[in-house]
């Protein structure tokens, strides 16, 4: 690295350290992380300087009199007439704490909020470190704009935003609302219990004149429930569960939610995490003040938690997203001797976390802390610098997480939802007067009609992959690319795609609609389910044998003489271990080389909890699809195989079969 970059880099260490280091002074509001401050001057008050947040100034008429009279002493005398005391001066500044506390958590938060010393054995003021103060902006932000509190929460470790978050929602019903009532749940009822303990905490040391008359800084238990408590006077109450065990807060009547370690959620046949969140978040009112926080550590990839923040960062969800990086937390630095040599030897990942705002201590402590790990893949799910790093599971993934988010940027939702019809649903007058109907129940989704402008041949690929009939089993899946770019070194691109359960020889039948549509596409059936299954009397082994009377672009893993001659199975790419592992590993290089355009994001999700498995194979995480992806690693890997398309007018022999390239055919 040049000398003249090396200084660069070293003076701009000194710009962030300087701002990181800046005095953050809650008590009297220097260096607030929230809302434009104004300087109030009272030479006589207990903090003699405040910068207190302007909404304070505009709205409260004590605070417009104090500062006009400019201590606490001529405010007595001009405005209240009464001669100076010790005891007045007192309800004075009493009164404008009270008003203060309303308008300015931090604040609050300092002056009468302890929580447990994490470096020593005692209680300490509640004093915002930079990721707490960067959550109170997000929720501030919100609340301040009278909008519903919404916001999912991808937390790294030991920073607070537990913490923040439950005694944000004490200071709410404690100064802004009454009978406002909250709900704590985690992934196990004692992590909610210590939760809550934080609010325990919170009112053992509260001062009894901050509440309204006849109210009383401790809990009781609301008619005799044990989750279920309330605080003495303001009719406000707070309930806790568990994932495990949900009932209690089914009924609870919240207008504020806490769901803690939502991705630790477990599963299982009578309950989900989204059902249970559902069933919290659903009965929340969207009301100003009202409040639903999901917040985790990540667990891995394809569970709910991570479905639902990647919607937040679309803009999807009605929650706002928000990921602290390590670098952002105070403790992680660590003392450099030589800034320039060090700024010299930084490496190219290291370089990556100088861009994106650590600074070089902190650096200096991840090259440090990385020692520890074999794989620098550990360190990064423990210690994320982004949110995509911070879902890195321990599982054996397939595809590369960054390459995953990478094919993410290209989704979108479908222009059109429907059905494509024709004369009949099944024969050769299935495939006459194809056309495509709009209708909003629908299961065929399209980003591109076909082109009727153009003619090209071999242009379209159409892929399916064969589920089960009933809603629980493995969906069916065709999918239609575009190969279109391919003829000037361009990749395919998914322009169509249809999900759902049907029948297997409806199925098949669709499949030509839609592959005969796309102007008489190659129609690609992963045949493994229909050469397997002999039930019901429907002798599905011959639907291919059938389907290929009627359409003529049918693809073959043989030459058509061969299957004439031969088992009618032979119609279709047939999975087994050789040919999985081919496809899957040339959807890596697809991945890897940007080899081809994704719309659908359930196709992203499907590449997320994609794994090897224990023995070898491949498949699935529990509970999770993978009959988009097949579609993919079978449509990518032929969309290469094939001859690239041709304009009509070169009139080159296209034949009615496909064979299979050597690669899979001597397999």
């Amino acid at each position: 690295m040049e000398k003249e970059q090396v200084d660069k880099i070293v003076e701009e260490n000194r710009r962030r350290n300087a701002e990181r280091n800046a005095p953050y002074r809650p008590e009297t509001g220097e260096h607030a992380a929230v809302g434009e401050r104004v300087c109030v001057h009272l030479p006589d008050a207990p903090i003699p300087l405040q910068y207190v947040p302007r909404e304070m100034l505009d709205e409260v008429e004590l605070v417009q009199q104090l500062r006009r009279c400019g201590s606490i002493r001529e405010f007595i005398r001009q405005e209240l007439k009464e001669p100076e005391s010790d005891l007045l001066r007192e309800e004075v500044w009493r009164r404008w704490v009270k008003v203060r506390i309303r308008y300015d958590f931090e604040f609050w938060a300092i002056m009468f909020a302890r929580i447990k010393d994490k470096m020593g054995d005692g209680d300490i003021p509640f004093r915002l470190n930079r990721p707490q103060r960067k959550l109170l902006v997000c929720l501030e932000t919100m609340r301040r704009a009278r909008r519903p509190i919404r916001l999912i929460l991808l937390k790294a470790r030991q920073w607070g935003g537990s913490t923040l978050i439950q005694l944000y929602m004490a200071w709410i019903q404690l100064t802004q609302r009454r009978s406002w009532h909250s709900v704590i749940c985690a992934h196990l009822k004692d992590a909610a219990a210590n939760i809550k303990g934080m609010y325990s905490k919170l009112l053992e040391n509260y001062p009894v004149w901050l509440l309204p008359e006849g109210a009383h800084p401790h809990f009781r238990p609301y008619e005799r429930t044990s989750n279920t408590s309330v605080i003495d006077g303001l009719d406000s109450r707070v309930t806790i569960s568990s994932a495990e065990t949900p009932e209690s807060i089914r009924s609870a009547d919240a207008v504020m939610a806490h769901l803690s370690e939502v991705a630790f959620w477990s599963r299982t046949r009578l309950k989900s995490p989204e059902s249970l969140i559902r069933s919290v978040c659903g009965s929340i009112a969207l009301l100003p003040d009202s409040l639903a926080v999901l917040e985790s550590t990540a667990n891995g990839t394809g569970n709910y938690f991570h479905q639902e923040c990647e919607r937040a960062k679309r803009g999807e969800s009605d929650k706002t997203f928000l990921f602290v990086a390590w670098y952002e937390i105070e403790m992680y630095v660590a003392p450099i001797d030589d800034y320039p040599a060090f700024a010299a030897s930084l490496d190219e990942y290291e370089r990556s976390l100088w861009n994106r705002g650590a600074t070089l201590e902190a650096i200096a402590w991840y090259r440090l802390k990385r020692r520890e790990y074999a794989d620098h893949a550990d360190m990064m799910a423990e210690y994320p610098s982004d949110d995509v790093e911070a879902f890195t599971h321990s599982g054996e993934r397939v595809f590369d997480i960054r390459q995953v988010q990478r094919l993410r940027e290209n989704c979108r939702p479908p222009d059109r939802v429907g059905e494509v019809c024709a004369r009949a649903a099944t024969g050769k007058e299935s495939l006459d007067e194809l056309h495509f109907v709009d209708d909003a129940t629908g299961k065929f989704c399209v980003w591109a009609l076909p082109d009727a402008d153009t003619s090209v041949l071999g242009r379209y690929v159409v892929v399916v992959d064969i589920g089960g009939r009933s809603v629980s089993a493995d969906y069916s899946v065709i999918v239609v690319f575009d190969r279109y770019w391919q003829m000037y070194g361009g990749v395919p691109e998914v322009v169509a795609q249809w999900r759902g359960h049907i029948d297997h020889d409806l199925l098949a039948w669709k499949a030509a609609q839609i592959a005969a549509f796309y102007q008489q596409a190659l129609l690609v059936i992963e045949s493994n389910t229909l050469e397997t299954e002999h039930t019901d009397g429907e002798h599905t082994e011959y639907i291919l044998d059938t389907l290929s009377d009627a359409y003529t672009h049918l693809y073959a893993r043989a030459s058509a003489e061969t299957i004439r001659s031969a088992a009618p199975s032979r119609w279709g790419f047939h999975m087994n271990r050789s040919t999985k592992t081919l496809i899957i590993n040339h959807q890596i290089q697809m991945l890897r080389e940007q080899g081809y355009i994704e719309r659908d994001l359930l196709a992203c999700y499907e590449h997320d909890v994609f794994e090897r498995k224990p023995n070898g194979s491949f498949g699935a995480m529990d509970g999770h699809h993978d009959d988009i992806l097949i579609t993919r690693c079978i449509g990518t890997y032929i969309c290469y195989s094939e001859p690239l398309p041709v304009p009509a007018s070169s009139r080159l022999r296209h034949d009615k079969t496909r064979s299979l390239p050597l690669s899979e055919a001597s397999m």
